[in-house]
């Protein structure tokens, strides 16, 4: 499975792909305004500096909702960089904009899904990523990896080459369940990544080890 951050902030971006574990990232509009990035020209400048630091996919979202404008922007924002990948949502004019990107070459990340149906419309239109937040339908009370199990089956069965991109994960066990439930990428925080390094049992045994060696050594 795919690691991608799902942040706008470049010290976060820096951290997760010093890891050596990091294949891409994921934005959208509300990060980036959350790191203070306004207007055309700094958002573009801000994507583009992304790209410098991450060998993968970037994925950049339209803010567009009809069919001819998202098509504009998203000619803009792919000739950005060649790793931009144009986040789209599941709308009806965001599944032509897609179809029309998949006939040109532009890679596509359909967002904002949340049922099978959408999934299998985004796939018929050639989206690269397919985009369920999980996190968003646990909210609902409803299950979020049974989506991403569902999901996975009917592209196996149909032979759809979209890749699932588990969203919306707010802790290290939504992505261990994502790679369970057949996700191909698993877009998350910096924190959630981090925190599948965590376990109580290493932390006492590393401390047992290095007790232990400083005994032998003559240290303790």
């Amino acid at each position: 499975m795919k690691f991608f951050i799902d942040t706008a902030n470049l010290d976060q971006i820096r951290e997760a792909n010093e890891l050596g574990i990091l294949d891409g990232v994921t934005t959208n509009p509300s990060l980036m305004a959350k790191e203070g990035i306004t207007g055309d020209a700094a958002v573009m400048a801000h994507y583009r500096t992304i790209c410098e630091i991450v060998d993968g996919p970037v994925s950049a979202e339209v803010i567009s909702t009809s069919f001819p404008e998202m098509v504009e922007e998203g000619k803009k924002l792919a000739a950005i960089h060649p790793n931009i990948v144009v986040k789209v949502p599941m709308i009806r004019d965001g599944i032509k904009a897609i179809s029309w990107f998949t006939a040109n070459g532009i890679k596509t990340n359909c967002t904002l899904v949340f049922s099978a149906g959408q999934a299998i419309l985004a796939a018929k239109a050639g989206a690269t990523y397919l985009s369920p937040f999980i996190g968003r339908i646990d909210d609902m009370n409803w299950d979020g990896m049974e989506l991403i199990s569902q999901i996975a089956h009917i592209y196996n069965i149909q032979g759809f080459e979209t890749q699932i991109l588990a969203a919306s994960i707010r802790n290290p066990l939504h992505i261990v369940k994502s790679a369970e439930a057949g996700a191909h990428v698993a877009t998350c925080p910096l924190s959630a990544i981090l925190g599948l390094l965590k376990h109580p049992l290493t932390d006492i045994g590393l401390q047992q080890f290095l007790a232990d060696h400083a005994k032998a050594s003559g240290k303790s």
